[in-house]
């Protein structure tokens, strides 16, 4: 979709293709304020405003249309078939992970969720399996007060690849 359709679409539709991009309401709420947008350019600066502008409970709510890290796919596939093909292209270097490895993330997700109340959100483009692994272990010893920071950048970026997505589908 072109930066040009995207300003052309009627308010349900763009909100609807914003979603895709991030699941806070309170975001969509403020791009669609946003829109239309002069350029690609001005589109990232708006999403990372609008992001600065929410709070805890809106970046939670955002964690909760991603898929678990090496989680079962068949199951998040049906949850999150409007972003699936993204997510999985996200996660791609899981497919290809160690039955070991992929155990230790799974272990890994349950101990994170139940010490921060959230799914283990992590900017994975570019990443191996083992990689977001070591990072996931590494962020389990966070205070809980700097991990939801952490989190909510790591959040930021997928919505930004997100949106580049959308521009190029």
């Amino acid at each position: 979709m072109t930066l040009e359709e995207l300003n052309h679409l009627e308010k349900p539709a763009l909100a609807e293709a914003l979603q895709k991009c991030c699941g806070s309401t309170k975001w969509v709420e403020n791009m669609l304020a946003a829109f239309p947008v002069s350029d690609a350019e001005t589109l990232m600066d708006e999403a990372n405003t609008a992001w600065n502008k929410l709070d805890e409970a809106d970046w939670r709510e955002a964690f909760t249309h991603h898929p678990k890290i090496g989680g079962d796919v068949e199951a998040l596939r049906a949850k999150f078939a409007s972003t699936s093909t993204w997510a999985e292209g996200e996660q791609a270097s899981v497919k290809q992970a160690s039955q070991e490895t992929l155990e230790a993330l799974a272990t890994g997700n349950e101990d994170y969720e139940r010490r921060f109340g959230y799914i283990f959100i992590v900017c994975a483009t570019g990443k191996t399996a083992d990689e977001m692994l070591a990072l996931l272990q590494a962020r389990l010893t966070n205070d809980p007060a700097d991990e939801i920071l952490i989190a909510a950048g790591e959040q930021n970026k997928i919505t930004r690849l997100r949106l580049e997505k959308l521009l190029a589908a």
